[in-house]
């Protein structure tokens, strides 16, 4: 196909408690909370988004938090692995402050010319850092607890775990248009455009592994960039001609999206980079108030009442001068 993206937009995940989970990734990661808004298809849960200062594609981890959601299973057919970029020579740092925040990580380690650091988040979700020589140009989100010369600049990459290799890398070079790059024993890596920082997808093949579970602690979908709508619409109507069963294009009101299965069970998805988060609020106050679709908006108080009380840390909107 003519479609290529240029890197991922989005990852997805699903968590527990709403409000661990938004201290986790503001206190601890130092990520910002760009957009508080609800699940669409469930609009007693919330989703919440966590980026850059402003929420651009490429930075964004998001999450649906049931408090009382079950605890899912990590295996094949999934994204195991969400990973940020982290400067070179940071992961010392990050080790320290995530083992005085109480967070378990490894021992950092090196692949290629990476170092790096993994953990899990209080509901299990797998990540890493990844510090690496090449730099990371994008700005990151700087705060008291996470300063800017150590903060995380945006994904780096995504993990998906599959008990053969083949029909996942079709999909990832004939639907998207990533490019085969390197392979490491049982771990195939793939890159959009150029590659580098947030256009890079890990395929690890692990065929004795159990089947994955979504659900806490899991990623529900991986969510790759198009440029506008104009060539999303073009790129399903591809997508329908060569066989494959896609969505029709559902409006997120940040962003427009497809979604279809790759053969070995992820659900991927094709997230345009407009409109972006400050549609309905100024860059300055993004994720501090409840925003909903114009079609969810006559049932604000309802959801409002269903939803738990979200306290933000002061962290999400630091004064600015």
């Amino acid at each position: 196909m003519s479609f290529k993206t240029s890197g991922l937009h989005h990852v997805t995940a699903i968590g527990g408690d709403p409000q661990r989970n938004a201290d986790f990734y503001l206190r601890t990661l130092g990520l910002r909370l760009v957009k508080t808004t609800v699940n669409f298809d469930d609009p007693g849960t919330y989703h919440l988004y966590y980026g850059d200062e402003s929420g651009k594609p490429g930075t964004l981890l998001t999450f649906f938090p049931w408090r009382d959601a079950p605890s899912g299973r990590i295996g094949t057919g999934q994204a195991t692995t969400t990973s940020f970029s982290v400067p070179e020579h940071s992961l010392g740092w990050w080790k320290q402050h995530l083992e005085v925040s109480g967070v378990t990580t490894s021992e950092v380690t090196s692949r290629d010319e990476e170092e790096v650091l993994t953990f899990r988040d209080p509901d299990g979700l797998q990540l890493a850092l990844v510090a690496h020589q090449q730099g990371d140009p994008r700005d990151p989100w700087d705060t008291a607890l996470v300063p800017g010369e150590h903060a995380i600049r945006g994904l780096h990459s995504v993990t998906m775990s599959v008990s053969r290799e083949d029909a996942t890398a079709g999909t990832l070079t004939e639907d998207l248009g990533l490019t085969f790059s390197e392979q490491d024993s049982n771990r195939f890596r793939f890159t959009a455009g150029d590659g580098g920082p947030g256009a890079m997808v890990d395929v690890l093949v692990t065929p004795d592994a159990p089947k994955g579970l979504v659900a806490a602690g899991t990623v529900h979908h991986v969510a790759w960039r198009a440029p506008d709508e104009e060539t999303q619409v073009g790129w399903r109507e591809a997508l329908v001609d060569r066989g494959v069963g896609v969505t029709s294009i559902l409006d997120r009101q940040y962003f427009r999206s497809i979604y279809f299965r790759e053969p070995g069970g992820t659900l991927l998805e094709i997230a345009t980079d407009q409109p972006g988060f400050s549609i309905d609020e100024p860059l300055l106050e993004l994720g501090r108030a409840l925003k909903l679709p114009p079609w969810l908006e006559p049932n604000r108080e309802q959801i409002e009442a269903t939803l738990p009380k979200l306290d933000l840390p002061s962290e999400n909107n630091p004064v600015r001068v």
